[in-house]
């Protein structure tokens, strides 16, 4: 907060622009507003001023300092800011960051609690007592390649980083291509790209979209260069709805999509298995996939406060982010 305060003070850039970000708008207040109230203190006699119900700090030089949550990721969209701290941002739909380590102009640093001598050796010592070894690795060592608590695939992608599987995988025009439909009603539809060439399915490309027609999605694959074998997509798909009295495989097929397969129903746990054994298969393209890749890293079972146990029979990716029926 004292850092986010100093930026919004002293930057030369007209009406500057802070903020802290955690997974949620309440997190956010709980953890960091009286922490940014203290802060402003020292600065308050000179005209800084506080708005709770904002959760905005603003400071004489036209500077501010707000406070935002993740989970709503949409409400971010075309905000101007000079900088920002994402606090947790493993929990965050990643639609909400970007990669500081392959983009030009952004900085990364990472501070591992075993190089910086911050944190007591003895205190180091009783947290790898009190947590897993992914857990430790997550919250000291700033490691990305843990496993989430209770993902389905978090090592399976790990290991497929390992494996240098997850590069670029360019399309070749010598394959077909399949399409992998997961069709959302309230949120995201996804669709993964793949190639079977020898023993390797190759994950070309992925598209996701939300708030669009189903045509907008026959345009997304019609624009694309491939040549597609067929297009695969959910049991349910065959649903009618009251209002129209069409289901989503009629409206794709009135659209000139061709050659649809419908995928058999299963329950979420054999589709969870049948994943886990197609995933060492795989070939990722990194830039392509990036958001699927992503999203199957997220998929977790849903942790449960309480009883300190996973809950089985649920699944969440995190905010925002579902889980892809499609790769199944």
């Amino acid at each position: 907060m004292h850092d986010l305060q100093r930026a919004a003070t002293e930057c030369l850039r007209i009406r500057p622009r802070f903020a802290y970000l955690s997974p949620f708008l309440k997190q956010s207040k709980a953890v960091a507003w009286d922490y940014l109230r203290n802060a402003m203190a020292p600065v308050r006699a000179i005209g800084a001023s506080a708005h709770e119900t904002e959760l905005r700090v603003d400071y004489p030089n036209g500077g501010q300092v707000r406070l935002y949550g993740a989970d709503n990721p949409d409400a971010l969209r075309g905000i101007y800011l000079d900088g920002i701290v994402l606090d947790e941002y493993a929990d965050m739909d990643p639609r909400v960051w970007r990669r500081s380590q392959s983009e030009q102009h952004w900085f990364s640093l990472m501070l591992k609690a075993s190089e910086t001598g911050l944190i007591a050796e003895s205190e180091l010592a009783l947290a790898r007592r009190d947590l897993s070894e992914d857990q430790y690795a997550q919250e000291f060592e700033c490691s990305f390649d843990a496993a989430i608590v209770g993902s389905y695939y978090g090592k399976l992608m790990a290991r497929a980083e390992q494996d240098q599987r997850i590069a670029p995988v360019p399309y070749d025009p010598a394959a077909l291509v399949w399409t992998s439909w997961d069709l959302g009603i309230r949120d995201a539809t996804a669709i993964w790209f793949a190639q079977v060439i020898g023993r390797e399915i190759r994950i070309i490309d992925y598209y996701e979209a939300s708030g669009v027609d189903l045509g907008h999605y026959v345009r997304e694959i019609g624009a694309r260069p491939y040549v597609y074998a067929g297009h695969i997509v959910p049991h349910d798909a065959q649903a009618k709805e009251l209002g129209t009295g069409k289901s989503r495989l009629e409206v794709l097929q009135s659209l000139g999509l061709k050659n649809i397969s419908i995928a058999p129903l299963h329950r979420v746990e054999d589709g969870i298995n049948a994943v886990r054994v197609f995933l060492p298969k795989c070939w990722f393209d990194a830039k392509k996939c990036a958001r699927g890749i992503d999203a199957l890293k997220l998929y977790r079972a849903e942790y449960d406060d309480k009883l300190q146990a996973l809950r089985p029979s649920r699944c969440t990716t995190g905010p925002r982010t579902r889980p892809t029926r499609s790769a199944t």
